[in-house]
């Protein structure tokens, strides 16, 4: 079962400070030091796998500010510094200053829980404070299957500490539907233009999955879109016979991490097979390979096809993970609290258990470090204080708690 034994062992929560010593890991080696899963696949540029730890590692504190939560999958701050958080099962929830979580908000539709399936992911939008609008993903069942949906609502708050969803409406639904319930994606990013980024997987199985790289279907895509579920304009296969216009780029596997950067750009990480997890900046109508081209192999072991890591008109990540980080929520860190991490890309890992922290140069992975949590990471983000929260999860369920990380 997979806790912070350390951090839950008292109850009152600030008392449960734990420092993570810099000397944990090696400076210059890569925090990697499992053997891959594919040795012999290589890199198509150096650093673009296990890239070195840096030489000086920020003093990271860990302290417990939730627990006891139901199991979260994602989580925003409003305004006020309280948390909105998402339950897997299909609750919504307010995240008290104290810790507690209020009761269900109202109104969310109902999703399909099952598998990798539910309530996904929440985003505020950007006119929050005055439209009082959220946008939230989730797994939607259909007459004919069921796939990820995203819909819009005004949150309204109440005195008890909950509130309700209004005006709730349906705005993308990723098409078409597929009867299973893993590779769902899903994250939610506003770009600068008011633009929406939607991330989704291709559904997994063998039969769907060949659909990543088929535009007229929307599995395993990034879809750039309205706050009112339109094609965004400019977007790269508007007019083109038979492609969905909402498409920004194709290839994905599983889209699970999504952030804008301080230049207004989108990053991903989506998970790879076995092996393969990938640091993309996704461009306009470009193809990411999956799976016709990636690292890593199937989980039986074989090839994922010809096994081929590089193909023309495909393009090669940023970087990659072999053994997986299995990466979750992601966010950039432009903050000053912890001035090591200005920059950085943070990468909540649910195999790695903790965040993964990519410091960037000339957008490349100068430095890879890993902040150990001892649980599987499902979201991260930046607090108003400029601390780092991380919602954990355990692996079928259980209780989730929210992690505060700060420098010692």
């Amino acid at each position: 079962m997979n806790h912070l034994p350390l951090l839950l062992a008292g109850t009152i929560l600030s008392a449960t400070v734990v420092a993570l010593p810099a000397n944990a890991q090696q400076a210059g080696a890569p925090a990697e030091t499992q053997a891959p899963n594919a040795p012999d696949q290589q890199p198509a540029f150096q650093g673009q796998t296990r890239a070195p730890q840096p030489a000086q590692p920020a003093d990271i504190e860990t302290e417990v500010v939730a627990d006891d939560l139901p199991h979260l999958w994602s989580m925003e701050f409003l305004p006020d510094g309280r948390m909105l958080v998402t339950a897997k099962a299909g609750a919504m929830h307010i995240i008290g200053k104290d810790g507690k979580a209020g009761p269900e908000i109202s109104g969310v539709p109902k999703v399909l829980a099952n598998g990798q399936g539910g309530l996904l992911d929440v985003a505020l939008a950007p006119d929050y404070e005055t439209s009082g609008r959220i946008f939230f993903s989730f797994s939607e069942p259909r007459d004919d299957g069921n796939g990820t949906s995203v819909a819009s609502a005004h949150l309204v708050p109440d005195d008890q500490g909950g509130g309700a969803l209004e005006d709730v409406d349906v705005i993308f639904r990723q098409m078409p539907s597929y009867d299973g319930n893993k590779h769902f994606g899903s994250r939610l990013a506003f770009g600068p233009e008011g633009e929406l980024y939607v991330t989704v997987g291709e559904r997994s199985d063998r039969e769907p999955r060949v659909q990543a790289q088929d535009l007229q279907s929307g599995l395993g895509k990034i879809f750039r879109i309205t706050q009112t579920g339109e094609a965004f304009a400019g977007n790269p296969f508007v007019g083109e016979d038979k492609a969905q216009p909402e498409i920004w780029s194709l290839g994905h596997r599983n889209l699970q991490s999504a952030t804008i950067d301080g230049q207004g750009r989108l990053w991903t990480v989506e998970h790879g097979p076995r092996g393969g997890d990938e640091l993309n900046l996704p461009q306009a109508g470009k193809n990411y390979g999956w799976p016709e081209v990636t690292y890593g192999v199937e989980y039986s072991g074989a090839k994922v096809g010809d096994g081929v890591t590089q193909m023309a008109d495909t393009e090669q990540p940023v970087y990659y993970w072999d053994p997986v980080i299995a990466p979750s929520g992601m966010t950039y860190y432009d903050a000053d609290a912890i001035p090591e991490w200005k920059g950085a890309f943070l990468v909540g890992g649910l195999v790695s258990q903790g965040v993964v922290v990519l410091h960037m140069e000339n957008d490349r992975v100068k430095h890879e470090e890993r902040i150990d949590l001892d649980a599987r990471i499902r979201d991260v983000k930046v607090g108003p204080d400029g601390a780092v929260y991380a919602v954990t999860e355990q692996r079928g369920g259980g209780k989730s708690t929210i992690v505060k990380l700060t420098k010692a």
